[in-house]
């Protein structure tokens, strides 16, 4: 089974047993959160109408973390303006365990 789910704007190509690491979600470690499902099938190669919700897609949310850091440097030449700003991103890394057909 192979489902493309939808999460913080960014689409992904999953399987059951996958770890993934995503945008934050608003869920307590160990809790079980459904995705949004764009397409899925099976080892066959039988799709899923989505459009009618038919693909199911649950996940474990396993921990949450933080990325690496980004450092961000602006310059404006013959300015003397300089920025350093630096970020990380808020990660929640999610196991895949199950992808159904309604």
């Amino acid at each position: 089974m192979y489902a493309i789910i939808e999460t913080g704007g960014k689409q992904y190509w999953v399987k059951p047993g996958q770890d993934l690491q995503v945008e934050k979600l608003e869920a307590k470690a160990g809790d079980t959160v459904e995705l949004k499902v764009l397409w899925a099938a099976d080892e066959e190669g039988t799709s899923a109408d989505t459009k009618a919700n038919t693909a199911k897609v649950t996940a474990q949310v396993v921990k949450h973390l933080r990325g690496p850091k980004i450092r961000v440097f602006k310059k404006r030449p013959k300015k003397g303006y300089e920025r350093t700003i630096g970020h990380r991103q808020d990660l929640t890394q999610i196991k895949i365990t199950d992808i159904q057909f309604a």
